[in-house]
């Protein structure tokens, strides 16, 4: 098949790990008889820096034009004035509005091998893995805001709707029926009303869903029992910060941050797709940055936007060999000695496709 997929490196760390994924996507490519074009865009902190924006006009119009698009990171101190006009993650909310990416999908799986470098004990990490269905379009972050003029004051509005809460409840439950057929909705009914509107939609679609096991959960109490019985669940549904914090706790039980893909989608088949981490500006240039999260971040855009399903898989298992056989950067690495760079981690990865 032909494809478009446009890449928006970023800043930090973020052209190191998109460079890794797309070198195994042209493996994909040539071993599977595909022709994968690449475009680069620039965003976020590098975007400002060259055009004052942090999502360009012809960023979108090459975004608009693929079928895909591939992310790094944004942001680092050179873009942390919390004054600024113009600030990096502005260009990933708008991203994520623009196309309507209402659902991302967060997988959070723990490696056997990677077992030690999780601030838990072994045994509680076997047989975690957990999809999270993150909201990403509503909720507090694309709410009303408001900072008075003499720095005292400052609010933020939390608003859903009933059809915000529906579309992505309903992929949230297909998604549990293509698993273990348990999802649980996390929420802060008992104080917040939007999660009150939250939970007896939730509650409501069950209906359509019978074969599906529902249960709900205070955010706070998910907060603790994800770290203590992690492999109790399955499917986890919820707002977008709420998702946003779960899932940046969740990541010790895959080993690092660094692990964690991720895919943003819409009603189509667009997406776009990144790892959940940030862009590491201690650490860039360095070449010792963990490629694996956007690795698998490009797994899933073969699977939901090209509808590649066994190259997919193919890569996801290229990832767990090379895991399993030692392939360890930085983070996962229990010395330095004992650590590969970035391109060699890719590489040990390219070795078992």
């Amino acid at each position: 098949m032909k494809a478009t997929i446009t890449v928006l490196s970023g800043d930090g760390i973020g052209p190191e790990v998109t460079g890794a994924a797309v070198s195994l996507l042209e493996v994909i490519a040539a071993r599977h008889g595909h022709q994968f074009t690449f475009h680069e865009a620039p965003f976020g902190g590098a975007a400002i820096d060259g055009h004052g924006d942090p999502f360009p006009k012809e960023t979108i119009r090459r975004c608009e034009s693929a079928d895909a698009v591939l992310l790094g990171a944004v942001g680092g101190p050179k873009w942390t004035d919390p004054k600024a006009a113009v600030r990096p993650e502005q260009g990933l909310l708008r991203l994520r509005k623009h196309f309507e990416l209402f659902a991302n999908l967060r997988p959070v799986k723990a490696y056997p091998a990677l077992a030690a470098f999780a601030p838990l004990r072994a045994d509680l990490l076997e047989g975690v893995d957990i999809l999270f269905v993150r909201e990403l379009t509503g909720g507090i972050y694309f709410g009303a805001r408001q900072e008075q003029g003499d720095g005292a004051t400052a609010w933020d509005t939390m608003e859903y709707s009933v059809h915000e809460v529906e579309r992505v409840a309903h992929v949230a439950f297909r998604a549990a029926q293509k698993r273990n057929h348990r999802l649980t909705s996390v929420d802060k009914a008992n104080v917040l009303a939007t999660s009150r509107l939250w939970q007896r939609t939730v509650e409501r679609m069950a209906g359509d869903y019978p074969d599906v096991k529902l249960d709900h959960m205070l955010v706070d109490a998910f907060a603790m029992q994800v770290l203590r019985t992690p492999a109790r669940y399955d499917v986890v549904v919820t707002e977008n910060m709420f998702g946003d914090i779960l899932t940046d706790e969740s990541a010790v039980l895959a080993g690092s941050l660094g692990m964690l893909p991720s895919a943003s989608l819409g009603k189509g088949t667009f997406g776009v797709y990144e790892p959940i981490h940030g862009s590491a500006p201690d650490i860039a240039g360095q070449g010792i940055a963990n490629p694996t999260g956007t690795i698998l971040s490009a797994a899933m855009l073969l699977r939901f936007s090209l509808n590649l399903d066994e190259e997919a898989q193919n890569l996801e298992r290229a990832v767990d060999m090379a895991i399993a056989e030692g392939a360890r950067t930085r983070d996962v690495a229990s010395t330095g000695a004992l650590a590969l760079s970035t391109s060699e981690f890719t590489a040990a990865v390219k070795a078992h496709l």
